[in-house]
């Protein structure tokens, strides 16, 4: 048995702030302590109070730095690390030009392992210790993905991507093989250690009726499994399906009819939606996931994110590794908040924190396990420093309030202002 106490300021939400004086919504201890035995949290609290119960435990001092929940990043393109930075005129054209290219290279296994070595890395890195990750359409590139994962102990959701048609050949399943290869990859991964399946028919645009119709089944077969894909991120893309589809009443609704929305679906960007499509991701509780610096790189669109709560609809926030331009969660609020205000709307810092850790566990329904620091969750964890550079620090000397350095964290922040990751209690950066 191996017990911790980590010293910091700690920082805890345990529902979305409503506004900037909602403080009820979470837990702020400036003399605070997480205490974990066995990669699990036993309490958090303040400092004093928690001692009182700890025994010979190891003390790991990060005072004055602040300790949260890991981060989680809901939408990743594990195949795409090497296609950051990668200039496209639009998302067709970005993805005709470099990531088809890339993508053949993970028929390869010793490919994809090296690959995943920097993925991880830079996801450990930059504070995010959960992740919902695309792989390509070869089960090479899941199957390093997972093992991975799985080696350093990850909450880790992802699948092989399911693509039929519309591509260059050297990145086609059939409707049989997606099928196969994807079942065959839930029975060896999915719920193996912290490990979690998501079906990936990519999108409409590289998927024939068959193929949907096979990820649909799948979804039926394995309710417990997620589903990923996108929807609406472009303008042109959805003209397309339009052409593709011309049954369907809109391009949410081709995954309407082959029954791949539900709870545990996960809709990347849904940037320009239709008032229909609205209404079926707000009946089925599908999850819309905001994919900020990847908007913005690839001149997608603006996300509403005000307009689908009023609608009761729960988004999600991500990266969007490689469209996306940063592994850091602190720069995809950065830009979060930069799309909002372009929409007349606001991201308060404590709602923003909120997103990156309660919020996406509960988008998972997952907040029992990962996104906050209650006792029995796992000891997934990020230490940041708001004085990580000099100009951090010249702006600190000014901040008098918890929600001021949280901002400053999250326009100023990147990797260096993350001190330490924690995996299950376990240390992840060399410092």
């Amino acid at each position: 048995m191996s017990e911790t106490l980590f010293l910091g300021r700690v920082l805890s939400f345990h529902r979305r702030p409503e506004g900037a004086h909602d403080e009820a919504a979470f837990t702020y201890h400036e003399a605070g302590a997480v205490h974990v035995r066995d990669g699990r949290i036993v309490a958090m609290g303040d400092a004093d109070d928690v001692r009182k119960s700890v025994y010979g435990a190891h003390v790991v001092d990060h005072r004055p730095h602040l300790i949260l929940p890991g981060f989680i990043d809901m939408h990743l393109h594990f195949p795409q690390v090497q296609v950051l930075a990668s200039w496209g005129k639009d998302l067709l054209d970005w993805l005709n030009k470099y990531t088809f290219v890339e993508e053949q290279r993970f028929a390869e296994m010793a490919h994809c392992e090296a690959m995943a070595t920097g993925f991880y890395d830079g996801l450990l890195r930059n504070g995010t210790t959960t992740g919902v990750a695309y792989g390509s359409v070869h089960a090479t590139s899941a199957e390093a993905m997972f093992a991975e994962a799985e080696r350093r102990g990850m909450r880790m959701i992802g699948g092989k991507v399911m693509m039929d048609c519309h591509a260059p050949e050297a990145l086609l399943d059939t409707a049989q093989t997606g099928y196969d290869e994807s079942l065959a990859l839930i029975e060896r991964w999915h719920g193996k250690g912290r490990l979690s399946y998501a079906i990936t028919p990519r999108f409409a645009l590289t998927s024939t009726p068959e193929q949907l119709e096979a990820a649909g089944a799948l979804c039926a077969l394995h309710p417990e499994c997620y589903m990923q894909t996108h929807v609406s991120e472009n303008l042109t893309e959805i003209e397309r399906a339009r052409e593709l589809y011309p049954d369907a009443p809109d391009y949410v609704g081709i995954y309407e009819r082959y029954g791949l929305l539900g709870a545990r679906a996960l809709l990347g960007h849904a940037i320009h939606l239709e008032p229909r499509e609205i209404d079926v991701i707000a009946g089925t509780g599908a999850k819309p996931v905001f994919c900020p610096t990847s908007n913005l790189f690839l001149g997608s669109g603006l996300y509403d994110d005000a307009g689908l709560r009023a609608r009761g609809i729960q988004g999600a926030i991500a990266t969007d590794i490689g469209g996306g331009t940063s592994y850091s969660m602190l720069q995809t609020l950065n830009e979060g908040y930069k799309v909002l205000q372009l929409r007349g709307q606001q991201m308060h810092p404590y709602q923003a924190f909120d997103w990156i850790t309660r919020g996406n566990a509960e988008a998972l329904g997952l907040v029992q396990e990962i996104g906050t620091l209650k006792a029995g969750s796992v000891a997934d964890m990020v230490v940041l420093d708001a004085r990580a550079t000099p100009e951090m620090t010249l702006r600190a000397d000014r901040i008098e309030t918890l929600a001021e350095e949280l901002f400053l964290l999250m326009i100023m922040g990147d990797d260096r202002a993350v001190a330490q990751t924690y995996v299950a209690g376990a240390a992840q950066k060399d410092v």
